[in-house]
């Protein structure tokens, strides 16, 4: 895709992305009302609205220029820890996308996102939070592309099944960082909302990008349990280690 193609998909998959998150806002409301502040799905409803209408506003064809601007966008907009690990940390990788979409700039764009956000958050796998979900996904995306020779596309498809495998995991175990974590073992049996919406915006990004590549691929998740953290071989899409 030349640049203005790749400007036109960035725009698409925002407004697919907030039109989705406002589609599920009750139920990240929900989600975080058993164990945060009940306002996960208003905040993140509140900042992708913003982030669509400012990229809707630039006339930039540069990819970088228009994920920079979301992030900014949610960084002044999203309320809460939300604000700061999301845009913050689109904000930081941006800068990878200045050579276009491309299978190499959007693993590098992925690792730094990743890396910015637990450096914010000072989260880990197991802590409950939306780094369940991101960390299988990053680590399959980046493996699916550099080891097993797979396109974007597919191998976006295997990131979706890793994350979803990521957010099963937070339902049974017990909250160490965050709001949750305020609850001690009472945030056991609750599916972490920040989790959540990371799958749900990939799911979204995965639907645009099949439109856009003229692919189709399957989503299959179906284990529980730990996420592979990287250099784990236990396969390629989400990987799962159960501890005894």
């Amino acid at each position: 895709m030349d640049g203005a193609t790749q400007a036109e998909a960035v725009r698409e998959a925002i407004r697919a992305c907030t039109e989705r998150i406002e589609e599920e806002r009750s139920y990240l409301t929900d989600l975080d009302s058993a164990i945060g502040d009940a306002d996960h799905g208003a905040n993140m409803t509140r900042g992708f609205t913003a982030a669509a209408d400012r990229i809707d506003g630039l006339e930039s064809e540069e990819p970088a220029e228009l994920v920079k601007a979301v992030g900014m966008a949610l960084l002044s907009e999203v309320g809460g820890a939300s604000g700061p690990l999301y845009g913050g940390s689109i904000v930081a990788a941006s800068g990878e996308l200045e050579e276009g979409i491309t299978a190499e700039t959007t693993v590098a764009f992925a690792e730094a996102y990743l890396e910015k956000l637990q450096e914010r958050g000072k989260a880990s796998v197991g802590d409950k939070t939306m780094v369940d979900a991101l960390v299988p996904a990053v680590h399959t995306y980046k493996k699916s592309i550099e080891v097993d020779g797979r396109d974007p596309l597919e191998a976006l498809g295997k990131a979706v099944d890793a994350a979803e495998r990521g957010v099963a995991f937070t339902v049974p175990i017990r909250a160490s960082r965050g709001r949750a974590s305020y609850l001690g073992w009472r945030s056991v049996g609750h599916q972490d909302p920040g989790a959540t919406s990371t799958l749900i915006l990939l799911e979204t990004l995965l639907s645009v990008a099949t439109d856009h590549l003229d692919g189709e691929v399957e989503v299959d998740a179906e284990a529980e349990g730990k996420p592979a953290e990287e250099g784990d071989d236990e396969g390629d899409a989400g990987a799962v280690e159960v501890e005894d």
